[in-house]
């Protein structure tokens, strides 16, 4: 991947959830310039496994032959809702790379304690490996997991599309993005 580029593209995937049956994914398409250029979303369900699912009907929706990389916000949302990075990248033939902004021990005891007996989630949040600290110029770390893309590309990526914080403008606003369109939502119903 040429990161340089100033064409480049990246859709990026964030969700939003208050506590319902459902939360509200956003998925932005961004060039490297920070123009935005496409928008599509979908729902899953709150402590379900359609995640995975989920973030594909985006990346299908949009329907997009320039898109040149995946970020998501987390692989675990909506409340242990786990993303299959690995099949996202299987199924679209592009990198992914799975963001997060703290240090953790990990959420192997979380999940046992919310979902007890539940192998089927603890082997998939297992499956998601170790995450990869990575520094921004301006000083906060982010953690990454990639697929389909070496770490250092990864995180040179990330910072490219970093202005300001730690978190990459895609994700930044698919997050508000997500968060509108859930308040919008929830109001309708």
């Amino acid at each position: 991947m040429h990161i340089p580029k100033k064409g480049l593209r990246a859709l990026g995937i964030a969700d939003s959830y208050s506590g319902r049956e459902h939360s509200t994914l956003a998925g932005i398409v961004m060039r490297k310039d920070l123009i935005i250029d496409g928008c599509a979303f979908s729902r899953v369900t709150v402590g379900g496994m359609d995640a995975t699912d989920a973030v594909l009907e985006i990346v299908n929706a949009l329907n997009r032959r320039d898109i040149n990389v995946i970020l998501l916000s987390g692989c675990v949302i909506a409340f242990f809702n786990i993303i299959d990075p690995m099949q996202v990248h299987d199924r679209t033939g592009l990198p992914v790379i799975c963001v997060t902004y703290e240090e953790s021990a990990g959420l192997e005891g979380d999940i046992l304690h919310h979902f007890p007996g539940d192998t089927i989630r603890l082997g998939a949040y297992c499956r998601l490996g170790a995450r990869t600290p990575h520094t921004l110029p301006d000083g906060p770390t982010i953690y990454l997991r990639s697929w389909g893309l070496d770490p250092a590309d990864a995180g040179r990526l990330c910072t490219a599309f970093t202005c300001e914080g730690k978190i990459p403008e895609p994700l930044r606003v698919a997050r508000l993005t997500a968060r509108a369109a859930h308040g919008f939502v929830r109001y309708q119903i």
